[in-house]
């Protein structure tokens, strides 16, 4: 157990436990803050084929010491756990599953961020599926997880809106990652004054999502049209909503609302404005895609060499 915190106040010795570019810029707020003491690093184990994880490379150049268990089912996972005598584990951005007798080893427990307002969205894809349901506020929490998905009080957490033409990338990249990456450091401070909220969830309106894959992101041009916008926007930059051209399956990113009526599924222009199709009370002009095989391209462009016109119909 943690010998060193001994008081509201005191600093911690904490362990970070995290992956990809969020755990990275959560460990350097910490050791830029220089309040804590950040004793080891967890990460998932090194993969073949794939460059080393940021947060892992990051920690190396730091000089602190990286853990890399591809579970924690054994003794030795956690006795080596233990040996770091750590205060309180910060889990940023977790994919693995870290169970009680894991989560409990540092003398304050563990707090684990998770990308909604939970117990809204628990699951992996809690920046898609809000967008893609039609939602106007998304954020994120702090909480103190169990063995159940992204089940737990929460520490604290942070709200914001979600703009009628808010993308993944928006959302998460311009609004929630940046303060997530600030509240690290409010995470330890109130840990550290000994007396850590806990915001019990209404289970009433938890809700639970499965990982938005490719299967999701099918485009149906007969639906209404807000619909569809919200799937499109939901899924850019992943996995991409799609639909089909004469059987070829194309990407479909960018793009934005227009008014007009006629027959579904049809495209009624293209311009340099982009590819106009039309819905179910209204059309989208599609500004950029991605054709099998192919890279991103303007809209324009793949329909002149896809021989895209007016009158074409997408999903055939």
């Amino acid at each position: 157990m943690a010998t060193n915190w001994q008081k509201p106040g005191d600093p911690m010795r904490l362990i970070v436990m995290g992956q990809q570019a969020f755990g990275k810029d959560a460990l350097a707020k910490i050791l830029e803050a220089g309040k804590d003491e950040v004793v080891a690093v967890y990460c998932e184990p090194d993969r073949e084929g794939r460059p080393v994880d940021p947060i892992k490379e990051y920690a190396l150049e730091q000089g602190l010491a990286v853990h890399q268990p591809a579970d924690f089912d054994d003794r030795e996972a956690l006795d080596t756990l233990a040996s770091c005598n750590a205060d309180l584990m910060v889990m940023a951005f977790v994919n693995v599953f870290v169970p009680e007798a894991a989560r409990d080893t540092p003398k304050l427990g563990s707090i684990c961020f998770h990308p909604s307002l939970l117990p809204l969205h628990r699951g992996p894809s809690a920046v898609n599926w809000p967008i893609i349901m039609g939602s106007t506020r998304s954020g994120y929490s702090w909480f103190y997880p169990t063995d159940g998905l992204d089940e737990g009080d929460s520490l604290l957490q942070w709200e914001c809106d979600i703009a009628p033409d808010d993308t993944v990338i928006n959302l998460y990249f311009k609004k929630i990652y940046p303060s997530a990456v600030e509240s690290v450091l409010e995470v330890c401070d109130l840990f550290r004054s000994g007396e850590p909220p806990r915001i019990v969830p209404d289970e009433a309106d938890a809700t639970y999502e499965r990982r938005c894959t490719k299967k999701h992101a099918r485009i149906d041009w007969n639906k209404p049209v807000k619909q569809v916008y919200d799937l499109i926007r939901g899924t850019n930059p992943s996995p991409g909503a799609w639909t089909t051209l004469n059987g070829s399956e194309v990407q479909i990113y960018d793009c934005q609302l227009v008014a007009g009526d006629g027959v579904s599924s049809k495209v009624i222009s293209v311009s340099d404005e982009g590819v106009v199709v039309q819905l179910i009370g209204g059309r989208i002009c599609i500004k950029r895609v991605r054709p099998a095989g192919g890279d991103k391209v303007a809209a324009q462009d793949w329909a002149g060499q896809a021989g895209v016109a007016a009158g074409t119909l997408l999903g055939s």
